[in-house]
Order: structure tokens, then sequence, then C-alpha cells
């Protein structure tokens, strides 16, 4: 069955493109709570099907293997590419629900282009490694930060089999893991409460506040170390038009924060960092500015379409 095509005109932000589709409260609403329960619920179950058949056809305890799989404070390898893939799964889920409740196509989660702007996000890829030098240099300067349960070593681990396993899930799916908090968060529900409240503030505010309190139990630090992070995020999105610069900015800090896990620390204390200091903020800051201020001048630089222009924004079904 076909969904029913529109042409809903020009100039839309990227918060504004539920507009452009079936809108309404009660509908963005209904979009959220799918997104929940097809992300946290039916999609761990898939996984959890497929974890298994694997065990079942190497051989294993599918039980015990399963049991290994889920628990967080004694991490594998395998643990962390099951938890990589449920965030990731967001991104089909998101795309799902856009399609499903709004009739809107799944490119439009990506950018006011309905596409991913390959050149756009090379270049934010290029601003978030200049930020994170600028950050090793603010954080060489002050006293320790981070969060207190995932200090890092001053001795290298040694390598193993297990340092590869996580080395090969880090360098494939932490991009894909990133990435779909960014459709969930950044992408579906700052269009869906963009859609509700009609305000900038809103699409960017509330993600970035269910962003860190989706994180779990965590002090104050912690929390608002997050939260400063999804109004960065948030703001990137309504002003450049797109999720590039957000899944550019998540992928490289995921990666730092594993890879020194990996080399000096411990990937499960890093995961369940739940508390930290006052100093890791200034830090985080000076990451998120630098790389706003550098974002946002490329944008300008490269003239970077930021709302809707195409002739071909139509709902999903239309042919063009």
């Amino acid at each position: 069955m076909r969904h029913h095509t529109q042409e809903p005109g020009r100039g839309l932000a990227y918060h504004q493109l539920h507009r452009g589709g079936r809108t309404g409260t009660a509908r963005a609403l209904l979009g959220v709570f799918a997104l929940l329960v097809l992300t946290l619920v039916v999609a761990q179950l898939v996984l959890e099907g497929l974890f298994a058949l694997g065990y079942a056809l190497a051989g294993d305890d599918v039980s015990v293997a399963l049991d290994r799989v889920a628990d967080t404070e004694n991490l594998t390898p395998a643990g962390l590419a099951f938890l990589n893939l449920s965030l990731a799964a967001a991104i089909p889920v998101a795309m799902l629900v856009n399609w499903a409740v709004h009739h809107l196509r799944p490119g439009w989660l990506m950018s006011v282009r309905a596409r991913v702007r390959w050149r756009w996000l090379a270049t934010c890829l290029g601003i978030a490694v200049v930020a994170l030098i600028a950050t090793l240099i603010v954080s060489a300067v002050l006293p320790a930060q981070g969060p207190d349960n995932a200090k890092v070593g001053s001795s290298v681990n040694p390598w193993s089999s297990t340092m590869r396993d996580y080395l090969l899930v880090i360098l494939f799916l932490t991009p894909l893991q990133a990435a779909g908090e960014e459709y969930a968060f950044r992408g579906y529900l700052t269009q869906a409460f963009g859609g509700i409240f009609r305000a900038r503030w809103a699409a960017v505010v509330i993600p970035a506040f269910l962003f860190a309190l989706a994180h779990g139990v965590q002090d104050v630090p912690v929390f608002f170390d997050r939260f400063a992070f999804g109004l960065v995020a948030g703001v990137l999105v309504v002003l450049t038009g797109g999720l590039e610069a957000g899944i550019a900015m998540h992928v490289l800090n995921n990666f730092v924060a594993f890879g020194l896990a990996l080399v000096y620390g411990d990937i499960s204390a890093t995961l369940n960092a739940s508390t930290g200091s006052w100093w890791q903020i200034p830090v985080t800051l000076t990451q998120s500015l630098v790389f706003l201020g550098l974002v946002l001048v490329a944008a300008r630089r490269q003239g970077l379409e930021t709302r809707t222009g195409a002739p071909d924004f139509v709902r999903a079904g239309t042919s063009v």
C-alpha cells in the first residue's frame, strides 16, 4: 500500500521536516513510543535470536554465552558488539517510524537533502580531529578529568586475542553505534519535538536532556557533560540541516574513549562510567565550542544548504 503523496514546498529547516508529512502531537508521541519499543524491545529480541543461533551453530552453551554477552560489568568483545548493534538498530527503526507514522521517506532523517552529504561528513570528521587536538591541549594543563571509575593507567595493556577482537569491534561497529544514537536523539526526536512545540529550543533541549538521561545512573558532572554534548550536537543539526556534524563528533569521541580504554584502561569501566570531576566540563566545552565554531565557518564557506530546496521533497511513495 502506497502512502498519499504531497509536495509541501521549500524552505523547511531540519527540525521542521515533519511539517512535510503527517504531523500532529498525537502522531509524534506515537512515533516516540514506537521508536522506544522497537529499539529497546523488538530489536533486542531479534539480536538475541541471531546471537543465540550463532552460538548454537558453534556448539556453545547458548544460555551461558548469552549471559556473558549481557554482562556489561565484565564486558567481552561479543558483549560490546551486541551493545553496539543494539544501538545501531535505531537507524533502521527511526527510518521506519518516520516512514510509517509521518509518511516521509527515510532519507529526510539524514539531512534537508534527504541523503548523506558525504563531502560535508568528511569535512566534519576533519574538523573533529582539530577540535580533539585543542581538547588535548586544554586537558593537559588541568587537573585529572573524566569519570572516576574509568581512569586510564600509565602502562600499556598487553596485546592479546581479546584486545584484537575489541579493536575490530570498535573500528567496525562503534561508528554504527554513534550514528544510531544520532538518528534517534538528534534525528527523530529533534524532528518530533520540533513538530510538537514548533520551536527550535524544544527541538534541541528536550532530546539533549533525554540523551543524557538515557545513560543511566550518573552524578551531576557526568550528566552535565553528556547534556552539553547533546546541546551542541542538537544546535549543529538545526544550523547545518543534517546529522553529519553530530555523527562526526560522536564517532570521534567514542573512538578516543574506547581507544584509550583499550590501550591503557578497561573497556567495562569506561562503558559503565557514572562519576566524574567538574574539571571535565571545561575540557568538554573546549572541544564542543571549537568544533561548533569551525563547523559553522566551514558550512558558510561551502555554501551548505540548511533548508529544503530541491523540488523532490515529497512524501514516501512518490516517483520523482
